[in-house]
């Protein structure tokens, strides 16, 4: 198993179980800091990588380990290579800030919260500050409520008091990754529809606003100053121009965009 060091300085060989504070069990992970038992092995070879082999994750993706701990940096990218992952590892906080990850491509951040320097929390918010889609779970020796509350609060996927059990690690790890496909999936269908809105003239632009609230089109056309026809061409270019094929499917975009509620 990994060890951590404890406030002096001296490794921590205790075999405390994972806390796992995960969104939607907040007050079930609370409950289980201080619980102990004996932890698996880490650094033995990761079962896991036949399973990520076999298909459980179908791209790549590269595993942003932050720790001030030279032998936890060591053994942990060992375990997480062996499970099939990418590995970057940083020294420190500022480390990683220097050579900031490429959000874009699928990931995640394994963060120590006790560093010198910059802490794992002060970097998790200047990477909110950022605008970092990349998930964070944290890794801490010395879990504490308040502190614990905070970084769920501010957005971290889990949070793990070392020694982990590599199964729990993997399975962090994994969720995370689904979170992060989930969103990125969902900017790209938002950037795709934006796009394809952006494409239509002003006045298309406000007979889509309308229609989408349900107004029919003498209303729309008493409301812009047009005619009922005018306003029935308008309907047919814009429906061309953002791909859609029934008044179903521009309510949706509109939905999807925010206009529904913007919209006057």
């Amino acid at each position: 198993m990994l060890r951590n060091k404890d406030a002096n300085g001296r490794r921590d060989e205790r075999g405390t179980d994972a806390v796992s504070l995960r969104t939607g069990s907040l007050k079930r992970g609370l409950k289980d800091i201080g619980k102990t038992q004996s932890a698996p092995c880490f650094t033995s070879a990761c079962h896991w990588a036949g399973y990520r082999n076999a298909g459980m994750t179908s791209v790549s993706a590269t595993i942003h380990l932050v720790d001030d701990d030279a032998s936890f940096r060591n053994s942990a990218g060992r375990l997480l290579r062996a499970c099939g992952y990418a590995v970057e590892t940083y020294a420190s906080a500022e480390e990683l800030l220097k050579r900031l990850p490429d959000g874009a491509a699928p990931g995640c951040i394994l963060l120590d919260i006790n560093m010198p320097g910059v802490s794992g929390p002060d970097l998790q918010a200047r990477l909110n500050g950022a605008g970092s889609s990349l998930p964070i779970i944290f890794l801490t020796g010395h879990a504490d409520i308040p502190t614990t509350v905070h970084v769920i609060k501010a957005g971290a996927e889990d949070l793990l008091t070392k020694p982990v059990a590599k199964e729990a690690l993997v399975q962090a790890i994994e969720r995370a990754l689904a979170r992060f496909r989930t969103l990125r999936d969902k900017h790209e269908q938002l950037d795709h529809l934006r796009s394809l809105v952006s494409r239509l003239s002003p006045r298309e632009r406000q007979v889509f606003e309308r229609v989408v609230r349900g107004k029919m089109n003498k209303e729309i056309a008493r409301e812009i100053g047009s005619t009922e026809r005018t306003i029935k061409a308008h309907r047919h270019n814009l429906m061309e121009k953002l791909q859609a094929t029934s008044l179903a499917e521009l309510v949706v975009i509109g939905e999807r965009l925010g206009i529904l509620g913007s919209a006057k």
